[in-house]
């Protein structure tokens, strides 16, 4: 079986200015990505999909691959995800380069763990009649307690219908954790839906998982990451 790690990093980061080049603790922020997919062990290649000449130049010193440039309509605010691996597929399926296996790692994950991508490998190589596998943790609240402010700026309940419902008695809820997504090749070019029944939890604990859009997104991670290390737990 052969797999391919897609890492999508284009340029011009709005929220977090050069995020994806950014230093995490000393470190490019993608060149964590690239160390962690290659650590693993899985990827025949480990691929960087950019429209982004220095982003370019920084994968390749990684060990990473960019046999192409992302096109213009696929590097704006609004381009989803999968768009961006089914270029990347079709690009190398018109090179010759064909994967079975291809996994989308998202280059702003310090907390990705080589474990979990093996997890998921594993996962989704043991189940044939599924498409995806892919990393989701617990809210740490019921979500169908959660509070919103309406029209006038008052505070109500999303779900009044559990207001009066203790938080022990209702179903835990799980998010994208946004750190990666494996995917049969043929699953992603056919455009199967990654949030439903054809795909495979990968549950990592909280407090692996952290989203970085914010500055303050990007603070909590590092002190997530510190914490992690000193306590022995990263890889």
């Amino acid at each position: 079986m052969s797999a391919i790690a897609i890492i999508p990093a284009r340029g011009g980061s709005k929220r977090i200015a050069s995020k994806n080049l950014k230093p995490f603790n000393g470190i490019p922020m993608l060149a964590r990505s690239i160390a962690t997919a290659r650590a693993s062990g899985l990827f025949d290649q480990v691929l960087v999909s950019t429209d982004d000449p220095e982003i370019a130049k920084l994968a390749k010193a990684c060990g990473a691959t960019v046999p192409f440039t992302r096109p213009a309509e696929l590097a704006n605010d609004f381009i989803g995800t999968a768009p961006v691996i089914v270029h990347a597929l079709n690009v190398l399926q018109e090179r010759g380069e064909v994967f079975d296996y291809a996994c989308c790692i998202y280059a702003t994950a310090p907390l990705l763990q080589a474990r979990y991508l093996r997890q998921g490998f594993v996962a989704l190589d043991t189940h044939p009649g599924k498409s995806f596998a892919f990393s989701i943790c617990s809210f740490p609240f019921p979500v169908q307690r959660a509070l919103v402010f309406d029209e006038q700026g008052s505070l109500t309940a999303l779900h009044p219908e559990f207001s009066g419902t203790r938080s022990q008695d209702l179903p835990p809820a799980y998010q994208d954790a946004g750190q990666f997504y494996w995917g049969r090749s043929e699953a992603w070019l056919r455009g199967d839906l990654m949030f439903s029944p054809l795909s495979l939890p990968v549950i990592l604990p909280r407090h692996l998982v952290q989203d970085i859009d914010t500055e303050e997104d990007w603070l909590r991670a590092q002190y997530l990451y510190r914490a992690l290390k000193a306590g022995g737990e990263l890889e």
